[in-house]
């Protein structure tokens, strides 16, 4: 059975914890989403708290989401604006939703959550049987830090501020790494959480999508369509099912 990562603990301070509530990412984010849903339904794998299925909805896109965590889901339906969205819980690389959608979506890293390859081309699977002829699968993800990973060696840090300390392990030959936050709480002292994840490469999702019987549309390195290069540290990007 699937390990949920995102219990109480996690869930409880993750929007005061996640970036991408301003205005300056959200808007471009929703508005690109919009545009790739044509007038249809999106599906949001991952969708925990809402933080962008809510404005999606609220911009007059149907959204149904798929998440493991019935914690995060809670947050969720806790939000104004979030009584139409539908949520089926669940591994979203398996679970199915009885509809089809015109968009499917994973932000925020969390294809990356997935953490064998096997289940990273079976999510592409599932979002291919639940797409539409024509509908696409969009997928926000950061790429791995291994140019500024020394020879050898297997720790990166990502955040070292006075109330935060995160580091990254990395297992170069499985691409895998676990995320480790340390974090201040008001005694001083600190808490430890951690997390596993399988980073993936962005020819190597498209070969996951040739093999879901989708190719691909577009990728960028933002979501305002910035040219995704040799130096990009993310990806945005989009797959199609075929009409015919």
């Amino acid at each position: 059975m699937t390990k949920n990562y995102f219990g109480e603990e996690v869930a409880a301070r993750y929007d005061e914890d996640t970036a991408g509530f301003e205005p300056a990412v959200l808007d471009p984010t929703v508005d690109l989403l919009v545009e790739l849903a044509n007038g249809g339904a999106a599906l949001e794998l991952g969708i925990g708290t809402g933080r962008v299925a809510v404005p999606l909805a609220q911009r007059g896109v149907p959204v149904h989401g798929i998440d493991l965590s019935e914690e995060m889901v809670a947050r969720l339906r806790a939000k104004p604006g979030a009584e139409q969205i539908g949520v089926t819980i669940g591994d979203f690389a398996t679970t199915t939703v009885d509809r089809t959608f015109t968009l499917a979506y994973l932000v925020c890293n969390t294809i990356m959550n997935l953490t064998t390859q096997d289940a990273q081309v079976a999510c592409f699977q599932n979002v291919a049987a639940h797409l539409e002829p024509g509908g696409c699968f969009l997928i926000e993800v950061g790429l791995p830090d291994l140019q500024r990973l020394p020879f050898g060696e297997t720790i990166r840090p990502f955040n070292l501020s006075d109330t935060h300390l995160g580091f990254d392990t990395y297992d170069v030959a499985n691409q895998g790494l676990v995320s480790h936050h340390y974090r201040r709480v008001t005694d001083g002292t600190f808490t430890y959480s951690w997390g596993p994840f399988r980073y993936v490469w962005p020819a190597e999702l498209d070969l996951m999508a040739r093999i879901a019987g989708m190719r691909l549309r577009e990728r960028w390195s933002g979501w305002k369509r910035e040219a995704f290069t040799s130096t990009s540290e993310k990806l945005v990007g989009v797959w199609e099912k075929p009409k015919t």
